[in-house]
C-alpha cells in the first residue's frame, strides 16, 4: 500500500484532499471498488422499479381491471426488492469489510512510523496522544471506501437517473425543485469547508485528554497519595469541556444544514402539490404520473440531503488523514542519509572526540567531553545530579547525536552508522527501568524470544533473579502487573539486568541500574557485576560509589565537563571531587 508520507522534512505539512484519498486509498483498490460500483448501479436501478410499476398500477392494472397484469406486476416487485437487498448485502460485505482491513493496514503502518521516531519525539510528545493519533484517527477511511463512497457515488447515480426521468415526465415541475436545492447545495458546501478545521482541532483535542488520562491513570498511587484527585477531576474536566464546545460547533453547522434541507425540501415539496394539482386538473398529468414524479423525486432529493452526513463523513475522515499525514511526514531515525556504515566485526571500541551537546540552542550542557572507553573495559561516569552523565549515556546509545565534536565506535562516526548494525549489540539498563506487564519470564526473555531455557537460566542466575523466584508460587511465570507494579524496586531492577545479559551485547549501558537495590540485593549485583561485564564495553553511571571501585576508568563529570579521571585508587589519592564523595558516601 502506498503511504500518505513525504519524508522530506524540509517540506511544509500538506492537507489531504479528495484527489490525493483517491490516489493512495481508492485507487489501489480499483478492482474491489468497481465491483462495489457495480452493484451500487444494480441496487439503485432495482430501486427505481417499485415507482415506476405504481404508476403501472394506478394508469393500466386498476383502470383495466386487468388481473394478469397485477399477478406480472408483483412478480417483478418482488424480484426487485430480492435483488436489492441481495446487492446492498453484498455491498456492505465487500466494501465496508475492505475498509476496515484498511483501517488495520493505516494503523499498522502509523504504528510501524511512531516506532521509527527519534527519542527526542517522545521526550515531547504523550504516550496517550500517539495512542488516539495510531487508533483513531485512521477510522475515518472506512467513509472514503466504505459506507461513504457507498453513498456518495450510489447516491449520486440515483439521483441522476431520477433527474432524468422527472425531464421527461414534467420539465416545468423539475425546474422548480431545482431551486431551492440549489440554495441548500451552496449553503452545504460553506458549512463544508468552516466544519474541516473544527475536525482536524477535535482530534487534537481528543487526543490531548486521552494524553492526560493515560498520565492520570499511571500515575494514580502519586495522586492518592497527595489526596490530588480533586486536582486531576478539573483538569480532565476542562479537557472534556474543550472537547465539548468543539463539537458543539460541529453541530451547529450541521443543525443549520439540516433545517435548511428541511426547510427548503419542504417548500418544493408544497410547490410540487400545487403545480401537480393543477396539472392533474388540467388533465395533463395522471395521478400515476403525478405519483411516480413524486416517488421518483424522493429518490433525486434523498442523496442530496444525505450529502449533509456524507459530506460531514469524508470531512471528518480527511481531518484525520491531514493529522495521519502529518506524523508520516516527521523524519525518522533511519532517514539520515549519512547513515551508510554496516559495523560487520563489532568489538566495541567507543571513543568521545571534543563532543559538546545541547538540548536547547545555546545551552550547552556538555563541553568537550573526550575519552576513550576500549573493548571490554567498564567506564563508571560519577558526579552529581544534573552534571551530564545521562547525557553521556544517551550519547552513547545513539538516543541523542553531537552537536559537535565526534563519537566513533570501532574507529566509525557513530552518526554515519545504520542504527540497527549498532543497536542489536547494545544493552541498556535505565534508572526506572520499564517492565512489561506479564510474567517474569516474558520480561526477561523480551529482545531474544527464541532463547533456549539454558541461556534464560543463564541469565537468571547472573542477575540473581532465582534468589527471589524461587519463592514465589509460579516462579519465573509469576505475573508482575503493569509496570511490574507487584514487584520492589530491586526486583524489577535486577529483571533487567537479566534481560540485559540474556540480550547478550557488546556494548552495554548501566544508568543508575542498582539506584533501587537496597544494601542485600546491592550485594547480590555486585557478585555477577564481573559476569555482566566480562567481554562487553560498560558504561556506568551510579551514584553509589561502591558499586564501581573495580572500573578500569572513572570519570567525575561536573557541569558537563570532566573533571576528574582515573581508576579508584588514582582519584582517592588525588583527594579531588572523587574523594570527597567517596568518604562521604562511606560516612552514611
Amino acid at each position: 500500500m502506498k503511504h500518505l508520507q513525504d519524508k522530506s522534512p524540509n517540506k511544509k505539512n500538506k492537507t489531504v484532499n479528495l484527489k490525493t484519498a483517491f490516489k493512495t486509498i481508492i485507487w489501489p483498490r480499483r478492482k474491489l471498488v468497481f465491483i462495489g460500483l457495480l452493484l451500487i448501479v444494480i441496487r439503485s436501478l432495482s430501486g427505481l422499479i417499485l415507482p415506476w410499476q405504481s404508476k403501472v398500477l394506478l394508469d393500466q392494472v386498476v383502470p383495466n381491471k386487468d388481473t394478469a397484469q397485477l399477478y406480472q406486476l408483483i412478480a417483478i416487485v418482488i424480484t426487485a426488492i430480492t435483488i436489492q437487498a441481495i446487492s446492498s448485502f453484498l455491498l456492505t460485505r465487500i466494501l465496508s469489510v475492505q475498509a476496515q482491513y484498511l483501517i488495520s493496514e493505516l494503523r499498522a503502518q502509523v504504528q510501524k512510523k511512531v516506532m521509527a521516531l527519534p527519542i527526542r519525539f517522545f521526550d515531547n510528545t504523550k504516550s496517550g496522544a500517539l495512542v488516539s493519533r495510531i487508533m483513531s484517527d485512521v477510522e475515518g477511511v472506512r467513509n472514503l471506501i466504505g459506507t461513504g463512497l457507498v453513498q456518495l457515488v450510489g447516491g449520486s447515480f440515483t439521483a441522476v437517473v431520477s433527474l432524468i426521468i422527472l425531464i421527461k415526465l414534467n420539465a416545468w415541475m423539475t425546474l422548480f425543485v431545482f431551486v431551492p436545492l440549489s440554495i441548500f447545495a451552496f449553503i452545504a458546501l460553506k458549512a463544508f469547508k468552516y466544519i474541516r478545521p473544527i475536525f482536524r482541532k477535535r482530534g487534537k483535542i481528543n487526543a490531548e485528554v486521552k494524553g492526560r488520562l493515560t498520565e492520570t491513570l499511571a500515575g494514580i498511587r502519586v495522586i492518592k497519595a497527595f489526596n490530588a484527585e480533586a486536582q486531576e477531576e478539573k483538569v480532565f474536566e476542562k479537557g472534556v469541556d474543550e472537547l465539548y464546545q468543539n463539537v458543539k460547533k460541529s453541530l451547529t453547522a450541521t443543525a443549520l444544514m439540516t433545517s435548511s434541507s428541511t426547510f427548503l425540501i419542504g417548500v418544493a415539496t408544497t410547490g410540487i402539490m400545487g403545480i401537480g394539482g393543477y396539472y392533474m386538473m388540467q388533465d395533463q398529468m395522471t395521478s400515476g404520473d403525478f405519483l411516480f414524479f413524486t416517488l421518483v423525486l424522493g429518490f433525486m432529493i434523498a442523496p442530496i440531503v444525505q450529502m449533509s452526513n456524507i459530506g460531514s463523513q469524508l470531512t471528518e475522515a480527511l481531518a484525520g488523514l491531514d493529522r495521519t499525514e502529518e506524523l508520516m511526514q516527521i523524519a525518522t531515525e533511519e532517514d539520515d542519509k549519512n547513515r551508510t556504515e554496516t559495523l560487520k566485526q563489532f568489538r566495541g571500541n567507543l571513543e568521545f572526540k571534543d563532543v559538546t551537546f545541547a538540548y536547547e540552542e545555546d545551552k550547552n550542557v556538555l563541553h568537550n567531553i573526550s575519552f576513550t572507553a576500549p573493548s571490554g573495559s567498564v567506564v563508571a561516569l560519577v558526579g552529581s545530579s544534573g552534571s551530564g552523565k545521562s547525557t553521556i549515556a544517551g550519547l552513547s546509545a545513539t538516543f541523542l547525536n553531537p552537536k559537535s565534536g565526534k563519537i566513533t565506535i570501532d574507529g566509525v562516526d557513530i552518526t554515519k552508522v545504520k542504527l540497527n548494525s549498532f543497536r542489536k549489540h547494545l544493552g541498556v539498563v535505565l534508572q526506572d527501568e520499564f517492565l512489561f506487564e506479564g510474567s517474569i519470564k516474558e520480561n526477561i526473555m523480551f529482545p531474544r524470544p527464541n532463547a533456549s531455557q539454558e541461556e534464560l537460566q543463564h541469565a537468571v542466575n547472573a542477575a540473581y533473579v532465582n534468589e527471589f523466584t524461587d519463592r514465589f508460587d509460579k516462579g519465573l511465570d509469576t505475573l508482575i502487573g503493569e509496570r511490574g507494579v507487584k514487584l520492589s524496586g530491586g526486583q524489577r531492577q535486577r529483571i533487567a539486568i537479566a534481560r540485559a545479559i540474556l540480550a547478550d551485547p557488546k556494548l552495554i549501558i548501566l544508568d543508575e541500574a542498582t539506584s533501587n537495590l537496597d544494601t542485600e540485593s546491592e550485594g547480590l549485583i555486585q557478585k555477577s557485576l564481573s559476569e555482566l561485564t566480562k567481554d562487553r564495553t560498560t558504561i556506568v553511571i551510579a551514584h553509589r560509589l561502591s558499586t564501581i571501585k573495580k572500573a578500569d576508568q572513572i570519570l567525575v563529570i561536573e557541569n558537563g565537563k570532566i573533571a576528574e579521571r582515573g581508576n579508584h585508587n588514582e582519584l582517592i589519592a588525588q583527594e579531588g571531587r572523587y574523594y570527597d564523595l567517596y568518604t562521604y558516601q562511606a560516612k552514611i
